[in-house]
């Protein structure tokens, strides 16, 4: 972005304040999104009993929500580029709190599914959205502070799971989910003037590897290579896109799991209070937060591929240790564990994605990511009723290796826009010999 790397005081002091004003405005609905998720999560023990439903109908329904957000998130990457994606952060920033006040008015796990869609696709479009402007966000900035943003999420998270804790016993899900609408309302009110006043400056050959992709290679290619080179580098960037987009979906399997199951886990495993229960997604999400403040310093130090293998292991041993521990404090170490290492993987994945793609990168890798969602409830939910829920959880160890595999392996792979650095390095020493 010109204007913020040129060294005259008028453009940089004309720019960087508004870039600050935007960070701030959109990390405060990254906030709100774990907030009201987490609110929505700590009370699912209170709505199975409400409802009767047992753990593989409990699966199915709050297969809902990963539904309803996988539905929604390719029509949003859409919707954000041709509406912006800062405009439509604002109205998911409203539909997402009214959704929350609905599941505790259902009496059935049938009905509990069905307005679990609605809140599933509020979900997943304030998801794409604001992922989708934290890229252009932080290719402005020209600073790997995509984790920032997910550490506010993971704060939120653990802000709407440690209220929940407290009031758990106190109020009834209605009135809590029914707060969470409020607070979420006023939050949105209060953010969204200052996200759509000001404007993201473009950034001159910000998708390059895309465009290379879309319409042109090499200069000194054949006329046969003019065809060949775009169509291969379009379908490599795809291709790697998807990849990001698996990694996600590894991740977010195990977030997804530790959020529907973790609560209910240590209360009905290892015969913790509810409160306690409750707070075993706080730790989870307390440690997230933790280790995506610091994501920006270990990318920066480690770069990406050392930060998503050595999180992808840590995550795998402690999954393990939190799935298998005899005692509540063991387990919630072993959650604590998790969220360190689980932390920075998904913003890499998605924001690696949406340098490659822009929206339609996001949405393609948010789609999968969120496809772990799907997959996780009614996996784990089948899997507790054939085996148990701790042998269940322990799926999450496998996936978040499977992440660290990945990522090793296309640590190794240059991006595409790297690839057309080199070349462009080296044209100079070829282009005179005619």
């Amino acid at each position: 972005m010109p204007l913020l790397n040129k060294t005259t005081p008028g453009a940089s002091g004309a720019t960087s304040p508004a870039l600050t004003r935007l960070r701030a405005a959109l990390t405060l609905f990254f906030a709100l999104d774990g907030f009201v998720f987490a609110g929505w999560v700590v009370r699912i023990p209170a709505i199975k009993e409400q409802t009767g439903a047992s753990a593989s109908t409990l699966g199915l329904a709050l297969l809902g929500v990963s539904a309803g957000a996988v539905i929604t998130m390719t029509l949003t990457g859409r919707l954000c580029s041709r509406f912006g994606s800062r405009q439509v952060t604002v109205v998911c920033g409203v539909l997402l709190p009214l959704s929350v006040a609905l599941p505790p008015l259902t009496h059935s796990a049938l009905a509990l599914g069905l307005v679990l869609l609605l809140f599933g696709a509020a979900y997943g479009g304030i998801n794409v959205a604001m992922n989708s402007a934290a890229v252009d966000l932080v290719r402005a900035l020209r600073r790997p502070v995509m984790p920032s943003f997910h550490a506010a999420f993971s704060l939120g998270g653990m802000l709407g799971a440690g209220l929940g804790g407290l009031v758990a016993g106190q109020l009834s899900p209605t009135r809590h989910l029914l707060a969470l609408t409020v607070i979420g309302l006023l939050l949105t009110a209060v953010t969204a003037p200052t996200l759509l006043r000001y404007e993201v400056p473009p950034v001159p050959g910000a998708h390059d590897a895309a465009d290379t992709g879309a319409s042109g290679g090499s200069g000194d290619t054949g006329a046969a290579g003019r065809h060949d080179v775009p169509a291969r580098a379009a379908r490599r960037t795809r291709g790697l896109v998807l990849i990001f987009g698996l990694v996600a979906l590894c991740t977010a399997y195990g977030e997804g799991a530790l959020a529907d199951w973790g609560a209910l886990h240590l209360e009905q495993d290892l015969d913790a209070h509810p409160g306690i229960a409750a707070a075993g997604y706080s730790c989870f999400a307390f440690a997230m937060t933790i280790g995506r403040l610091s994501g920006t310093t270990l990318l920066e130090r480690l770069g990406r591929t050392r930060t998503v293998v050595g999180g992808g292991l840590l995550a795998t041993a402690g999954m393990l240790l939190g799935a298998l521990a005899p005692s509540v404090g063991v387990a919630l170490v072993g959650f604590a564990v998790t969220g360190l290492g689980l932390a920075n993987i998904f913003p890499v994945a998605v924001e690696r994605a949406g340098a490659l793609a822009g929206p339609g990168g996001v949405a393609t890798a948010s789609t999968l990511g969120y496809g772990g969602m799907l997959l996780g409830p009614p996996a784990i939910g089948f899997m507790a009723d054939w085996f148990s829920l701790p042998v269940a959880l322990t799926s999450v160890a496998l996936l978040a290796a499977v992440a660290a595999g990945i990522g090793a392996a296309t640590g190794r792979t240059p991006m595409p826009g790297e690839r057309a650095a080199e070349s462009k390095a080296r044209r100079p020493a070829r282009t005179p010999v005619r």
